[in-house]
């Protein structure tokens, strides 16, 4: 039977330490929790890694963080050679901060590409310093100098960003929200998370868990490294941290 975890994270992305109970250890070693601010591996954003505080000083690393049986169950994978905690064992949970709010940034930005290319996304993965979005365009009249503007517009704007929940009913009688050609969001829980971005989601609103930043202008440089062609209607589109380098 899976285990459900609390997600903290999902509630507020800025919580980088949290309390937690051990209520299962899997037969892998994986350390599950009864509430976590650890983002388990989904919709292209990695898993955190940090560290697991015990009662007597003594730590556990975490390598990555996974999903088990379904979304709601979290599994906690400990690096090789850690010592394991006891089921009903109180822990402190220390996220590794700094590489959260790059995934933060990171996976805000990828937002705002699919602002400024509204094309059906074929794919895509963040990462804390290079990320990419596959899309599905006809004709490639992009270039990285005039997607990297737009972008860095959307930036300067410092539009906020924000989540709030639809039914999935709202969801079918909207289904241009969903930019993903292959991912559908999971339905039938009632509640659909949806990530926003400018007042009321008016530069754009699609179902995502991930973790993202509060404002657009957090979001910091970014620019277009590389638009790649991947097939005949596919172009690839790395984003970059950072000013765009001088040809």
């Amino acid at each position: 039977m899976a285990h459900r975890t609390e997600a903290l994270f999902r509630d507020d992305a800025y919580q980088k330490t949290a309390e937690a109970e051990v209520v299962a250890i899997n037969d892998r070693g994986g350390i599950l929790l009864d509430r976590t601010i650890f983002y388990a591996t989904s919709g292209g954003q990695p898993g955190d890694i940090g560290m697991f505080e015990r009662t007597d000083g003594g730590r556990i690393a975490i390598a990555a963080t996974i999903t088990g049986e379904t979304k709601d169950e979290i599994i906690h994978v400990p690096a090789p050679e850690q010592a394991l905690p006891a089921v009903g064992e109180r822990l402190k949970l220390l996220i590794d901060w700094e590489r959260r709010h790059l995934l933060m940034r990171m996976h805000s930005a990828c937002h705002l590409l699919t602002v400024v290319c509204p094309f059906p996304i074929t794919g895509a993965a963040v990462a804390e310093d290079d990320s990419r979005v596959d899309f599905d365009i006809p004709d490639a009249g992009f270039s990285k100098e005039d997607v990297t503007a737009r972008l860095m517009e959307l930036v300067r704007a410092d539009h906020p960003i924000f989540t709030r929940l639809i039914t999935d009913e709202e969801l079918a009688a909207n289904p241009g929200l969903v930019k993903s050609k292959n991912v559908r969001p999971p339905v039938g829980t009632g509640k659909i998370r949806l990530v926003c971005i400018g007042d009321n989601g008016a530069i754009d609103s699609q179902p995502c868990g991930g973790t993202h930043v509060k404002s657009t202008g957090e979001v910091g440089e970014i620019h277009i490294g590389k638009i790649e062609k991947k097939g005949r209607e596919n172009r690839r589109f790395r984003i970059r941290f950072g000013p765009m380098p001088a040809n």
